[in-house]
């Protein structure tokens, strides 16, 4: 019976308009109860895109915006993928936490969409559904050994360092002299800065106890980024090499030979592209200065950057027990502009190292059999949001258009799902009539054992995490475990 406990509103799914009473008045207008007048809205994700797509949509002064979370706390990638040492990054958590004390907005943490709660149930109980629950996982390198001990995803250790929960327990093996990371983004240089970073500089910031402790007793000396293709091509972005270049205790390494001919073509490129360019030219071919020249020499650490490689194998050590190594392929260029794509020349190299990271991608999962997914893409196949084939349901935020851009990109995005939602509403296209929204939903996580966390009930966790924090001098001290979360707040 849980399952149909709102079937009593009498209105169905998608689309319908009813036409008022015969004989309605002003009179009886004036008599519908708030409930009826209310626009139910549920999103699913708490990251960027969640809120983002929520602050817009409060816009509309009848809109109630509900945010489901299968975390028990919220905030996303801004909480578990922005690097512990960019703390200025996190402060849109403070315009989230606005939103969530909106009147017309709640929380709803440790509920997961597709497991406790089903897309169709969600879609019955509100007016408009909104997909923005991110990509959860890591695209596949797709080689021999990649399944070795000592090869984990760039996603998974960010995870670990960062406190996601099914992370937690992830042990990378950082025994080794030499850690070899596939990819070339922003996220890759995240992880080698943060494994090359003197830990002392990590102790005031909210990385996990356990990941702290175990950087510390770290043996990598030195990190290869490794990439498909040339300067030109590299994903990360101007501040986030700028800072890798100046890191305390590091030097970079880089192939004066990869940069020849650069100087002539960097001309055609966009502005920003040739301003990272041209840092990556002046440190791989300038001698620098007297200050800057004793810094390197002085470093004890190494990072360099492996350009025109493709990995072929993951090589495994002599017992066959874990990875020792990278097979790569050298690669030369065809094709101009974006187009531009990595061939390989027959040659191979090995390179020796003691953990693999790859960081060639993060994708979205498919969340409920009854949402269209298109699994080479790893989007949910839209229109500016809408999804296909479903009226009244949206998506937002990297499960709509691919994980790439940063947060205000993300931002922009989920206000134009919002806009979209709001014109549809307008045009007549969203179900009329009232709908119940989380009293439905509320009774049916009951019916299933599941217990929510509100908002009010993070911010006592968040409480917790500050003054666990406070004794060791850092901003907070994540709780990793969402059982003792649970255990905390009564659950």
């Amino acid at each position: 019976m849980a399952s149909r406990c709102w079937r009593w509103w009498g209105w169905s799914a998608w689309p319908r308009t009813r036409p008022p009473p015969a004989g309605s008045t002003p009179s009886f207008r004036h008599h519908l109860s708030t409930q009826e007048k209310t626009l139910q809205i549920c999103v699913v994700g708490s990251g960027p895109a969640g809120f983002y797509t929520a602050q817009h949509l409060l816009k509309h002064p009848q809109a109630h915006v509900d945010i489901y979370e299968k975390q028990p706390v919220p905030f996303g990638l801004v909480r578990f993928g922005v690097a512990p040492d960019h703390p200025e990054v996190k402060n849109v958590i403070n315009t989230f936490t606005q939103t969530a004390h909106s009147g017309r907005c709640a929380f709803w943490g440790n509920v997961e969409v597709g497991r406790d709660v089903m897309v169709p149930e969600l879609r019955e109980a509100y007016h408009a559904v909104v997909l923005s629950y991110g990509a959860e996982d890591h695209r596949a390198l797709e080689i021999p050994g990649e399944e070795l001990p000592g090869v984990c995803s760039a996603r998974a250790f960010v995870g670990w360092y960062n406190g996601l929960p099914e992370n937690r327990e992830l042990e990378p093996d950082l025994s080794g002299d030499t850690a070899v990371i596939l990819g070339q983004g922003n996220v890759a240089l995240d992880v080698a800065r943060i494994l090359l970073t003197p830990p002392e500089h990590l102790e005031r910031t909210d990385i996990t106890k356990a990941a702290l402790g175990v950087l510390r007793q770290s043996r990598v000396k030195t990190v290869w980024l490794v990439g498909r293709r040339g300067p030109l091509q590299v994903a990360f972005t101007i501040k986030e090499l700028r800072e890798m270049i100046q890191l305390p205790g590091a030097r970079p390494i880089l192939d004066p030979a990869d940069f020849l001919g650069l100087q002539d073509k960097i001309k055609e490129v966009p502005r920003p592209r040739k301003r990272l360019t041209e840092l990556l030219l002046r440190t791989a071919t300038e001698k620098p200065g007297p200050e800057e020249a004793a810094r390197r020499a002085s470093a004890s650490r190494a990072w360099g950057l492996r350009f025109f490689r493709s990995p072929q194998q993951v090589l495994p050590s002599p017992d066959g027990r874990r990875a020792a190594g990278v097979r790569l392929a050298v690669t030369r260029l065809e094709g101009v502009g974006e187009a531009t794509r990595a061939v390989p020349t027959g040659d191979m190299e090995d390179l020796p190292c003691g953990l693999v990271l790859s960081s060639v991608g993060y994708k979205s999962r498919p969340v409920d059999p009854s949402v269209p997914f298109d699994s080479k893409l790893g989007v949910i196949p839209n229109v500016e949001g809408r999804v296909v084939d479903v009226p009244g349901l949206y998506c937002s935020g990297w499960v709509k258009r691919g994980p790439t851009g940063v947060i205000a990109t993300t931002m922009t995005d989920s206000f134009l799902t919002g806009q979209m939602l709001l014109q549809d509403l307008k045009a007549g296209l969203l179900p009329s009539g009232p709908r119940p929204g989380y009293a439905a939903i509320q009774a049916l996580l009951s019916s299933r054992g599941v217990r929510p966390v509100s908002f009010s009930d993070w911010e006592k966790l968040d409480a917790e995490e500050v003054a666990r924090g406070q004794g060791t001098g850092k901003p907070r001290e994540k709780l990793v475990d969402p059982q003792e979360m649970l255990r905390l707040l009564g659950h």
